[in-house]
């Protein structure tokens, strides 16, 4: 029998994102300065107030109010009538140094016999339902807001939209476990006000269905484009009005947006969040090395979908184990305990290796806070860092390299493929 899964996203406007994109934005000033910069920093934004805190050990000294005004201004809160923009909400700082007792589980006198920044485990996930093998549901989740903020920007085929927005994408599956069509989509954009609510609302519904749908339509691959059907059942905006939205509407803390950032529910998720934390911290540098592990999995034909699972002890350098799940899609004569094996033989999971073999010393994280950490495009940007005393730095930064398909051939010659 069929069966129905559901994937959400929200956009960089929502409040949420706006504080994993402050706290992501201070992570990677530090690092372009300082690339040993231990960090954790938690950002709350609500009506006009912005609060910084954590922990934060570095050589380095930032303006971090700019650096949260910034961030601000290029999400889109640029209008007092948001009632939270970058000009005039107050930013207050709250962060202090480093635990020492904590520093001293992660610093050894030897870069490889670094430990790990804390315990608990980390989930990678992969599938071949997509090309950038992740969850369908997920993916055009992320891709509806992506153009949705497009078309904010260009301000020309759409005019009233505001920064905040969430989505919702339900697919139906057949018993094989193949997307057979899109059964509904939900999206909930902030708007700026209008004269009468009853034309509002058709107006917004009109321009998602005739300008945004058709549009991600046209992004999506080939083989997806027959899924969105005229069957597809549309929710938009469905109480009826969304004039008061972002920070303003709600606070918004780092780190609630998890599984947005990773599966959109799929495979599995430990529970640390990514943003604000610096490499050091397993949450985020084991995260992204168990989804580099399951892609190139995955992308050499081991399996068609795979759930990775590392654990880590504070303070200990070498993991506590490797799990596997192929949930029975692994063509050959080989176990998941078998396959586990000889994946902790080829990827080496001590911390240090990780921000070795994945480059996460750079300052490479805004791009991760908004749109999901998994399944981007990995390339290289130029960026250019500021600091107080007018001292820049620019910088080529790599972005996204867990989602590098460089093991392949590796896996390939493990497994004998």
């Amino acid at each position: 029998m069929s069966y129905l899964f559901t994937s959400e996203s929200v956009s960089e406007g929502h409040p949420d994102k706006v504080a994993d994109q402050i706290s992501d934005a201070l992570i990677d000033n530090f690092l372009a300065f300082d690339q040993n910069s231990k960090v954790a920093c938690e950002t709350l934004v609500t009506t006009g107030q912005v609060i910084l805190a954590g922990e934060v050990k570095s050589t380095t000294y930032l303006d971090v109010q700019k650096i949260a005004r910034d961030t601000i201004n290029n999400i889109g809160y640029t209008k007092g009538e948001y009632m939270f923009d970058s000009h005039s909400c107050g930013v207050l700082s709250a962060i202090h140094e480093q635990s020492e007792d904590i520093n001293r589980g992660v610093d050894r006198a030897s870069k490889d016999d670094q430990g790990a920044g804390d315990q608990g485990m980390m989930f990678g996930y992969a599938t071949n339902e997509t090309n950038n093998y992740m969850p369908l549901a997920l993916d055009i989740s992320h891709l509806i807001l992506k153009e949705l903020a497009a078309l904010r920007r260009e301000n020309k085929d759409i005019t009233y939209l505001r920064p905040d927005s969430k989505s919702q994408v339900t697919i139906e599956y057949s018993d094989d476990n193949t997307p057979q069509r899109i059964d509904a989509i939900v999206i909930s954009t902030q708007h700026d006000e209008f004269d009468e609510e009853v034309v509002m609302l058709e107006k917004i519904r009109e321009d998602i269905k005739t300008i945004l749908i058709p549009r991600v339509i046209e992004k999506v691959p080939d083989h997806i484009k027959p899924l969105f059907t005229e069957h597809i059942k549309y929710h938009i905006n469905p109480t009826g009005k969304f004039v008061i939205g972002g920070p303003h509407g709600d606070t918004g803390l780092t780190g609630r947006k998890i599984i947005v950032d990773t599966y959109g529910g799929k495979g599995a998720h430990g529970g640390g969040a990514f943003s604000g934390k610096d490499p050091s911290k397993v949450d985020r540098s084991a995260a992204y090395a168990t989804r580099h592990i399951a892609k190139n999995l995955v992308a050499a034909g081991l399996c068609d979908e795979v759930l990775v699972q590392v654990s880590y002890a504070i303070g200990v350098v070498e993991p506590m184990g490797i799990f596997i799940d192929t949930y029975g899609t692994c063509p050959f004569n080989l176990t998941d305990g078998e396959i586990a094996k000889k994946v902790s033989e080829l990827f080496d999971m001590r911390p240090a290796a990780i921000e070795e073999r994945l480059n996460l010393r750079q300052p490479m994280y805004s791009e991760t806070a908004a749109y999901g950490h998994m399944g981007r495009n990995n390339e290289v940007v130029t960026k250019t860092f500021e600091q107080p005393n007018g001292e820049s730095i620019t910088l080529d930064v790599e972005l996204f390299t867990w989602e590098k398909l460089d093991y392949v051939d590796k896996v390939k010659t493990a497994f004998g493929i």
